[in-house]
């Protein structure tokens, strides 16, 4: 039998994906690029937009194939099974923890619909995947982490993930060794909040990790008042023991928590010599009330400080964010504010969201909603301002040499990133997928196309 995923929302989804497709493999299945007997559609709940491509999704699986069994799962799923339920194109609906059981539910599935989605927020422990090796791409994503506890106002993900759960190190470890062995040079190393990795773990764990990896200089146990930079064993020691693989080459980080990036982090952080000079730090907004009204739990002032260390020690980095704009509350006054933070930070890309209410969260209920037209106009502003920065960037780029992961062919041109995260466009004769090659920029057309020349 043939089974084909589609895949909404962020990397943990698509890891996860990667991860059930893997357990179809080992069942006999096969993975098919079109037509399939099975459709597995990996939700996102995100935001609304997320929500309705969800749906739209659910629905045209169907039209590939009539006869298709049509499962529904991951977030969406998770907290609005009985929307998903109205559509009569589903079969099966699994919340977030039933992934690790998906084949069994479907063998199982006895020809009426079917519900299983189990309470996420009770969960406490990290269900592990085990060792996926599975992956259609050159680089691979680990999920190390899942759940959230931040709670951001306008945020339905808690809800979606549940609370902080950290995977076992020598899990992730072992699956990167795995990996490694394929010949896969980068890792991306994911999570639901990747910042909170280790904080739940017991004391007697963190004792067991720390002595398995020679860790014997004092540490601070966790405490809600230090809360990222306490606990033991946390995601730079984490990093530290990646970095110790041997095939690895690259190893890229997820989105980070602005508070996690301190002098003590980033000084250990450099000395991890696999780590590439991208960091996502996901920022919402410049604006320090809108901030509070967000919950987002730091200050533009403290934000600017983790920007500063980050480029103090990675000169050449490049920094991306996430920004919402049309929050509620927020005046012209207030966006201008944001406006000039970010026209002052000079992020290399970022993605505008703009603001719409998700049905639980606390930002719904809040008064001084922002019209559509408000939100258009603030967007494109912000939108000409990235793709500004993005431009001007690349065009420092000219005459420098980088370091070039190749990752696909299209026409007669070789496609890969930087470890900085350029995609750089360059033409050889050699097959260049799955190498790192170094490659002199030549010219770059308007914000998308980095030319370069491949060295000897």
């Amino acid at each position: 039998m043939k089974v084909k995923f589609f895949t909404l929302g962020c990397k943990v989804n698509t890891y996860e994906t990667e991860a059930m497709e893997e357990q179809f493999i080992n069942h006999g299945y096969e993975i098919a690029d079109e037509v399939a007997d099975i459709y597995v559609i990996n939700t996102c709940s995100v935001t609304n937009i997320a929500e309705r491509k969800s749906r739209q999704m659910l629905r045209r699986a169907k039209e590939l194939n009539p006869k298709a069994l049509i499962v529904a799962c991951g977030c969406y799923a998770q907290v609005s099974k009985n929307k998903i339920e109205e559509i009569p194109e589903v079969d099966i609906i699994l919340g977030n923890n039933e992934k690790n059981s998906i084949v069994d539910i479907i063998e199982k599935y006895i020809g009426e619909k079917q519900i299983k989605v189990t309470d996420v927020m009770s969960q406490n422990e990290f269900l592990d995947f085990g060792v996926t090796t599975y992956t259609e791409l050159n680089r691979a994503v680990i999920k190390v982490q899942d759940g959230c506890d931040r709670f951001c106002t306008y945020c339905i993900i808690p809800y979606a993930r549940g609370k902080v759960r950290s995977r076992n190190p020598e899990s992730i470890l072992n699956e990167i060794y795995e990996i490694s062995k394929k010949g896969i040079k980068e890792v991306v190393i994911t999570g639901i909040h990747l910042a909170s990795y280790g904080k739940d773990f017991k004391k007697e764990d963190v004792k067991k990790y720390r002595e398995k990896y020679k860790y014997t200089e004092n540490y601070t146990e966790f405490n809600p008042k230090y809360d990222l930079h306490s606990g033991g064993f946390r995601l730079i020691e984490l990093l530290e023991q990646i970095n110790k693989i041997e095939n690895i080459q690259r190893i890229r980080l997820g989105s980070l928590e602005p508070k996690l990036i301190n002098k003590e982090f980033i000084t250990r952080l450099k000395n991890i010599e696999k780590i590439c000079d991208h960091f996502h730090l996901s920022l919402q907004s410049g604006c320090d009330k809108t901030l509070k009204n967000m919950n987002r739990r730091y200050t533009t002032e403290e934000f600017k400080n983790s920007v500063e260390l980050i480029r103090k020690f990675y000169p050449n980095a490049s920094l991306t964010t996430d920004i919402i704009v049309g929050f509620p509350g927020e005046t012209n006054e207030d966006f201008q504010e944001t406006y000039n933070f970010l026209d002052n930070i000079k992020f290399y890309k970022m993605h505008i969201f703009k603001y719409s209410p998700k049905k639980g969260t606390v930002a719904e209920k809040m008064k001084s909603q922002v019209s559509p037209e408000i939100k258009d106009e603030r967007s494109k502003r912000l939108i000409q301002l990235s793709d500004k920065n993005e431009e001007e960037y690349n065009k420092e780029l000219i005459g420098k040499k980088l370091d070039v992961l190749f990752e696909e062919k299209i026409g007669n041109l070789y496609k890969g990133h930087t470890s900085n995260y350029i995609m750089v466009n360059a033409e050889s004769d050699e097959n260049l997928i799955d190498t790192i090659r170094t490659v002199k920029i030549k010219d770059v057309y308007g914000k998308l196309e980095v030319l370069g020349n491949l060295q000897n």
